[in-house]
């Protein structure tokens, strides 16, 4: 266990795009920063799920790769040195007799910070698997819960389960890339981006994907942990034996937000409850921003994120600086600190 306490402005619990972001829009402020993630690697589910899949809602660019996205992000924040404390989850933060916070992890890192930033996206998450007998046998090798290299389906049968965003933009990038595309769904309407299920209709239209409607899984069969066929049935118990070599199922993640339940945060379902001009919590110097940030009318975009994650900075730099004015400035005319000013 370590036992070295690191002092730092701002402690920021989380390393998706959000968190990326957070670093930069301190490090314009002239505030430092550490950051902590339970995975291994920054990027949070846009690294670790679909680092292939395509973003289209990023302002000024009409189409990136998630993965491209968080490598640019993190180039964005470099300049500001960020120390990342990856592979390790926040357990406890309690506050100091002198006003700011301590973070302890599970590893043992200690931080000491003025003030911390939330952008834990949905907390700890895992995939929902179908209950199917006999799955575990053929997961990770030919049914999948995620997707981070769509070459690995180049040319094979791919069955895709689900109605939702993920299921519907796989399935549109698959398309150029799979033997074939089946999408199952238990019904014929999808829970995905107009366009997106516009434009998977009219592949469809076109042959390309097969819209197997309205099915449901009911079993799988291979040999060894090769998959062979996927069975569907409709309610009224019609069934048919898709042939696949892939079966990817997107039916959501499960969703746990571990020790932050413990840390008298004013939740909402599993959300913390912000203040929206400011991403204030109700506990002094703790700021909530992206997906776990609530407020009214919240539209959960990661452009909305990357706006709390300003506001956030903003707000906590009189915390830093007590009594030092803060006249706002765009990037434009003040361009980035120098090293000497973010140090």
């Amino acid at each position: 266990m370590q036992s070295e306490i690191h002092e730092t402005d701002v402690a920021i619990v989380g390393a998706g795009p959000v968190g990326l972001f957070a670093v930069f829009e301190c490090g314009m402020l002239r505030m430092r920063c550490h950051v902590v993630d339970a995975l291994d690697i920054i990027g949070g589910q846009c690294a670790a799920l679909y680092p292939e899949k395509p973003i289209y809602d990023i302002p000024g660019l009409p189409a990136v790769d998630a993965g491209v996205l968080i490598d640019q992000l993190s180039r964005q924040a470099a300049p500001f040195k960020p120390t990342f404390h990856l592979g390790q989850r926040v357990e406890t933060m309690t506050r100091t007799d002198a006003g700011r916070w301590r973070l302890v992890t599970s590893v043992g890192t200690t931080i000491d910070a003025a003030a911390v930033i939330i952008a834990a996206g949905v907390g700890a998450f895992g995939p929902n698997r179908p209950p199917l007998a006999g799955i575990e046998a053929f997961e990770g090798h030919s049914i999948h819960y995620l997707v981070t290299r769509k070459d690995d389906f180049r040319d094979k049968r791919v069955v895709i389960a689900g109605g939702g965003d993920s299921a519907v933009d796989w399935a549109l990038v698959l398309a150029d890339v799979a033997r074939s595309v089946m999408v199952v769904h238990r019904r014929a309407k999808f829970r995905a981006a107009p366009e997106s299920v516009a434009r998977l209709h009219e592949l469809a239209a076109a042959g390309r994907i097969e819209l197997v409607v309205p099915f449901q899984l009911a079993g799988v069969d291979g040999e060894g942990r090769q998959l062979r066929h996927v069975v569907v049935r409709t309610l009224e118990g019609e069934e048919r034996a898709l042939e696949a070599d892939a079966l990817l199922a997107f039916f959501g993640l499960s969703m746990n937000l571990g020790p932050i339940l413990d840390w008298g945060l004013n939740l909402d379902r599993n959300h913390i409850v912000v203040d929206q001009a400011t991403a204030a919590t109700n506990l002094p110097g703790i700021f909530a921003v992206g997906d776990i940030a609530h407020y009214p009318h919240k539209l959960k975009l990661i452009v909305t994120g990357f706006a709390e994650a300003a506001a956030a900075a903003h707000a906590i730099h009189p915390l830093v600086f007590p009594g030092e004015a803060l006249h706002f400035e765009y990037s434009t005319t003040k361009g980035l600190p120098t090293p000497a000013q973010s140090a």
